[in-house]
Order: C-alpha cells, then structure tokens, then sequence
C-alpha cells in the first residue's frame, strides 16, 4: 500500500501552478467561492491537463484524492479562514 502523503503546494506544483504558500492562498481567493453546481474538474480555471489530473485523482482514489478534497472544500468556502484569525 502506498502511504505516501502530498500537500497542497506538491498538488499545485504537479497542475504546474506557481505552488508558494501565499501563491496558493492568492488562486483560492480568486476562484473562491466555487458554485456547488460545478463539479472541481469542470471548474473553467483548469486547463485540459489540470482537469484530466483533478478527475484522474478523484475517480481512482489515488494518494492524491485527500490533496484535491481539501482545495475542493477550500475553493467552496465562501469565507477565507484567514480572515477568521485576523478578526
């Protein structure tokens, strides 16, 4: 069994997206918040590569999948937890 454990900036590094912290917290707030009726790989800020990625991940199960669960609840917030610890 494969154990091995990606974090959010290995997954934005394997879309090919600039994967600093403050990088990724930039994309999210741009695209958040996603609409509950697009499903993550249909999200029309992927590239056909990014998308095939995203759908490949989450259809196999692969180590991925946990990665690309969390940017997908991250991207459905409507609020940035950020601005939760700054109040």
């Amino acid at each position: 069994m494969d154990s091995t454990h990606h974090s959010l900036e290995d997954l934005f590094a394997q879309l090919g997206l600039p994967n600093a912290p403050h990088e990724i917290r930039a994309f999210i707030r741009q695209h958040r918040p996603l609409d509950g009726a697009i499903l993550l790989r249909d999200a029309p800020f992927w590239n056909p590569a990014q998308a095939a990625l995203i759908r490949q991940s989450l259809s196999e199960d692969s180590d991925w999948a946990l990665v690309v669960d969390g940017l997908n609840a991250q991207l459905r917030a409507h609020t940035d937890p950020a601005d939760l610890t700054s109040a």
